[in-house]
């Protein structure tokens, strides 16, 4: 569900698209824990005043020790439901895998062809329902 301007926020995920491919994580299982167990895509909660692009691009870094070029993001939508929220895309196709690193949360990470995220019953649903809109409106 898309509303309003989107500059009350509380936080942003992002989609790392590698050619056919999704960069996701899986989710520790802890209880309490939202989602526990399923794969996830990179992103968190909003730090301070931080912008949509800086929440996503931290929160990347911060679990999968990553650095991304804020040029290559070709999508962003607001959504109000289950919390407001920005989803973002990102195209890099040039990504070394090898650069990956997990940091303190996760069980693991991996590219995943973006048919079986979009497929699988272990995914955050309302996330491959996001892939899914950002890739037909790049399309």
């Amino acid at each position: 569900m898309e509303s309003g301007s989107g500059t009350e926020f509380d936080g942003a995920k992002i989609a790392v698209l590698m050619g056919d491919r999704v960069l996701c994580l899986l989710r520790d299982d802890r209880p309490g824990l939202s989602d526990p167990g399923l794969w996830d895509l990179p992103g968190g909660g909003r730090e301070g005043d931080e912008t949509v692009e800086a929440t996503a691009l931290r929160e990347l870094h911060e679990e999968l020790g990553l650095r991304l070029d804020p040029a290559r993001i070709f999508h962003r939508r607001f959504y109000v439901a289950p919390r407001p929220a920005w989803f973002l895309a990102a195209d890099w196709p040039d990504l070394d895998p090898a650069a990956v690193r997990l940091g303190s949360e996760g069980q693991g990470w991996a590219l995943m062809p973006v048919e079986e995220f979009l497929s699988r019953r272990d995914v955050v649903a309302r996330f491959q329902t996001r892939l899914r809109e950002a890739l037909a409106a790049r399309a």
